[in-house]
């Protein structure tokens, strides 16, 4: 069998920014064909998303900055209410919206890639401009997705344990791990795993695409899709080490954030170059 996995470098497949909007009035940019990638692209894309990260460090620390702070913000709020067991769902969906905080990230490292100059009015200019362009279509799908899987847990979670332990659990979290509570934390997690695997499909390539390249968010779904059913075993792989990383850096009290988003963010991006080189 013809092996087709792709060796090229990230710097063999550059490729020129195309801007916020549309360079050629007739139509939507091209848009290359995903490729077999090996699964040593998941540590390859690990290094140069680390190295991206202390090139630029400023940029990733003030970009997962607002993601702490809005986690200790509903940790605070959820303890002061007696409600900590609501910080359960948003912590397990917590992959479900973290590839849209790897955005200004993706043009960070696009710009270290090119060669071209790191300032803070250019980067964030150019996130700010993707309001004018598909960008919020896809984030729409991500908090769409986001808000049905705490509904969907929430559910779980009365299905199994009744809606009296609602009321009941901050007095005895120890009902979580015994009886009923322990099936309810399988099946939520499973149903939890099905949430993530259908965004991690949309977004590994659907949010770089989008902003690169002048596509319709749903072609840079589709696209997105076909790269991850190709290289099944790499992407597997590529989705388990960014949940166990997001989910240590939520140690101690969300503060591994900091580390953990900017490396997963610029890594991402050198995946998607890795899966859709130019042709």
């Amino acid at each position: 069998m013809t092996d087709t996995t792709n060796h090229t470098s990230p710097e063999a497949i550059r490729r020129p920014y195309r801007g916020p909007g549309p360079q050629e009035p007739g139509g939507p940019d091209p848009v290359p064909e995903p490729v077999q990638i090996g699964i040593s692209a998941v540590t390859e894309s690990l290094l140069d998303g680390l190295r991206d990260f202390r090139r630029a460090p400023s940029f990733g620390l003030l970009f997962s900055a607002f993601y702490v702070a809005g986690g200790l913000v509903l940790a605070a709020v959820a303890f002061a209410s007696g409600q900590e067991w609501w910080l359960i769902p948003f912590i397990a969906g917590f992959p479900l919206i973290a590839p849209f905080a790897a955005v200004g990230l993706y043009e960070v490292s696009r710009r270290i890639e090119a060669g071209e100059p790191l300032d803070w009015p250019t980067v964030a200019g150019v996130v700010f401009a993707q309001k004018d362009r598909q960008m919020p279509s896809m984030a729409m799908v991500i908090l769409l997705l986001f808000m049905f899987w705490v509904f969907v847990a929430h559910t779980v979670f009365a299905l199994f344990m009744g809606v009296s332990a609602l009321t009941n659990i901050t007095s005895s979290p120890d009902v979580l791990f015994q009886g009923r509570g322990l099936i309810m934390l399988v099946v939520g997690t499973l149903i939890g795993a099905g949430f993530a695997a259908v965004l991690f499909s949309f977004t590994v390539v659907g949010l770089p695409l989008l902003l690169e390249r002048e596509v319709d968010f749903i072609t840079a779904i589709i696209t997105s899709v076909k790269a991850v059913t190709m290289n099944p075993g790499p992407m597997l792989a590529w989705a388990m080490t960014i949940s166990t990383i997001l989910f240590a850096g939520f140690i101690p009290f969300f503060l591994g954030l900091f580390i953990a988003l900017p490396v997963l963010g610029h890594a991402s991006w050198h995946m998607y170059r890795r899966l859709m080189p130019d042709e």
